[in-house]
C-alpha cells in the first residue's frame, strides 16, 4: 500500500511531538497553588458558575434544613420534569421529540394546533438541496459519521443566502432546518460509507412528511423501511432524553462560547458536533456495548452473580476488556444516586428486549446495574453514591433496533441539536459579551537571541 503523507508519522514528527508535549506540561501543583478549577470544576466535581440559563436544570442535590444533600437525580426541561414529558405509564403515547423541541425553543408546551403547525414546518425543511447527496455526502465519505455530519453542516453554509445573518428570525430558521436535516445527513453519510467501503447495497429513501423524527430515522435507515410501534416509540424516548442536559455540558457550553463571537450558525453547530464526538462526551454507549459483548464471551453462566461480580472486579482492576479500569456506563460527573434518563429509558428496555427475544441479555444488564455500583463503592472507597448513566442502556437499545455502531454518537447529535439550538438562541437573545475566561501565564520573560548565535 502506498504511503499516505497525510497520515504518516515520521521519526521527525515523533521527535517534534515529544518537544511539543514537554513544552506543554504544567506542574500539577501549580493548579492547586493558584486555585485553578481544572475542567471548570471544584474538588468535589461541582461546576464553576459560568452563566445563566432558562433551558434546563440538572438536579442531583436538594436543600434540607439549609443543607445541600445528595438527591435522586432529576432533569428538568424548561421547568418540566423529563419523567413527566416522557410518560412511562403509556408505552403507546404519541411521539414526544417534536413537542419537547418546541418546548426547548419557545419555553412553552404547544397546543394541538401549534404542534401540528410546528411538525409541518419541520417536515417542510426535511429536504436537502438538489444534488447535495450526490455532490457532497457521496464524495469521499468519512469512516467517522460525526466528521461526515460536521462537514455536511459546514457545506450547507454555501447553500444559504443569509448564512451570516445572526438576527433571531434567521437563526431560528437555520436551527429548524438543521433539526430537520440531521437525520438525513447522518444516515445518508453512513449509507455512503457502508456502500463504498464495505460493499453493501446502496439505498436512499426519501423522508416521509407524515412520520415523526424517530419514525423517519428507522424509515431512512432500513432497506424495507419497516418498523414496529414499540421500536419507534423507544427511539423517540431516547431522543428526548438526549436532547438537553444543562448549559454546562461540553457541547452546549461550546455552543454558547462560539455563539458569543457572533459567528454563523453552521460554524457554531459544527463546533458543537466536534465536542460531542469526543469519547469523554458522546461515545460512551459504544464502549458499554463492546464491554458487555466481551463479558458475554468470557462468562459461562450469565445468571451466576459470583461469576459476573468476578468479571466486574477484573474490569475495575484493568484486567479485562480494554484494560482501562472502568466499568463503562456506571457513574456520572453530576448524578450520584440515579441518572433520571437511565431510569426512564430502562422502563421501556424490558419490553423491547422481550419483543426481540433478548430477555437473557436484558437480565444480564439489570444484574450489572445492581452489582457494579456496589463493587465500585467498595473497591474505590467512593465518598458519594454511584449509579448507571444513560449510556448504559442507550447502546443496548440501539443494538436491539439494529442500528450500526457508527450511528450511535450521531443519534446523540440528532437529539442534542434541539438543545444546541435553544442555547444558541438564548445566547443571542441576551446579547452578552464574548466568552473569554482568564488563564494565568506562567512563562517568564526571555531575551531574544539572533539566529546565528543560537545553539
Amino acid at each position: 500500500m502506498e504511503n499516505n503523507k497525510y497520515s504518516e508519522l515520521t521519526p521527525e514528527i515523533e521527535r517534534l511531538a515529544a518537544m511539543s508535549k514537554a513544552a506543554g506540561i504544567i506542574d500539577s501543583d501549580l493548579f492547586v497553588k493558584y486555585d485553578v478549577k481544572r475542567g471548570l470544576r471544584d474538588l468535589n466535581g461541582k461546576g464553576v458558575l459560568a452563566g445563566l440559563t432558562n433551558i434546563s436544570d440538572v438536579r442531583a442535590t436538594k436543600i434540607v434544613d439549609g443543607e445541600t444533600v445528595p438527591d435522586y437525580g432529576n432533569l428538568f426541561y424548561r421547568g418540566y420534569n423529563v419523567k413527566d414529558l416522557v410518560d412511562t405509564n403509556d408505552i403507546n403515547r404519541r411521539y414526544s421529540f417534536e413537542e419537547v423541541t418546541y418546548l426547548l425553543l419557545f419555553d412553552r408546551l404547544p397546543n394541538k394546533q401549534e404542534l401540528r403547525d410546528f411538525c409541518d414546518i419541520l417536515a417542510y425543511y426535511r429536504t436537502l438541496p438538489t444534488s447535495f447527496v450526490r455532490d457532497i455526502i457521496m464524495k469521499a465519505p468519512s469512516k467517522d459519521m460525526m466528521n461526515t455530519l460536521a462537514r455536511s453542516v459546514l457545506t450547507l453554509y454555501s447553500y444559504d443566502d443569509r448564512a451570516d445573518d445572526t438576527s433571531m428570525p434567521n437563526v431560528l430558521r437555520q436551527c429548524l432546518q438543521l433539526i430537520s436535516l440531521f437525520p438525513l445527513l447522518a444516515i445518508y453519510g453512513y449509507q455512503a460509507y457502508s456502500h463504498y467501503h464495505d460493499g453493501n447495497s446502496l439505498f436512499i429513501h426519501q423522508p416521509d412528511p407524515e412520520l415523526s423524527a424517530a419514525e423517519n430515522i428507522l424509515h431512512l435507515l432500513r432497506p424495507d423501511s419497516a418498523f414496529t410501534e414499540l421500536e419507534a416509540r423507544i427511539l423517540d424516548v431516547a431522543l428526548v432524553l438526549h436532547m438537553e442536559h444543562g448549559g454546562g455540558n461540553n457541547s452546549s457550553f461550546t455552543t454558547h462560547v462560539v455563539t458569543s463571537s457572533l459567528t454563523d450558525t453552521y460554524s457554531t453547530i459544527a463546533a458543537a458536533i466536534g465536542s460531542l464526538k469526543g469519547p469523554r462526551h458522546g461515545g460512551a454507549n459504544i464502549k458499554v456495548v463492546r464491554m458487555i459483548e466481551c463479558m458475554k464471551k468470557e462468562i459461562k453462566d450469565w445468571k451466576d452473580e459470583d461469576e459476573v461480580s468476578a468479571y466486574l472486579n477484573k474490569l475495575l482492576h484493568g484486567e479485562a476488556f480494554d484494560g482501562s479500569g472502568l466499568i463503562y456506563g456506571v457513574g456520572h460527573a453530576i448524578y450520584s444516586k440515579s441518572d433520571p434518563r437511565a431510569e426512564v429509558l430502562k422502563s421501556f428496555v424490558g419490553a423491547l428486549a422481550h419483543e426481540k427475544g433478548l430477555d437473557d441479555e436484558y437480565n444480564l444488564y439489570t444484574m450489572i446495574e445492581r452489582l457494579a455500583p456496589q463493587i465500585i463503592t467498595r473497591e474505590r472507597h467512593m465518598y458519594k453514591g454511584v449509579s448507571i448513566n444513560v449510556d448504559f442502556y442507550s447502546g443496548f437499545v440501539y443494538s436491539m433496533l439494529g442500528l450500526p455502531e457508527e450511528l450511535f454518537t450521531p443519534l446523540f447529535a440528532i437529539a442534542r441539536i434541539s438543545g444546541w439550538s435553544a442555547h444558541r438562541l438564548e445566547e443571542l437573545a441576551n446579547n452578552g459579551k464574548i466568552i473569554r475566561p482568564a488563564y494565568k501565564t506562567l512563562c517568564k520573560e526571555r531575551t531574544y537571541i539572533d539566529l546565528d548565535k543560537r545553539e
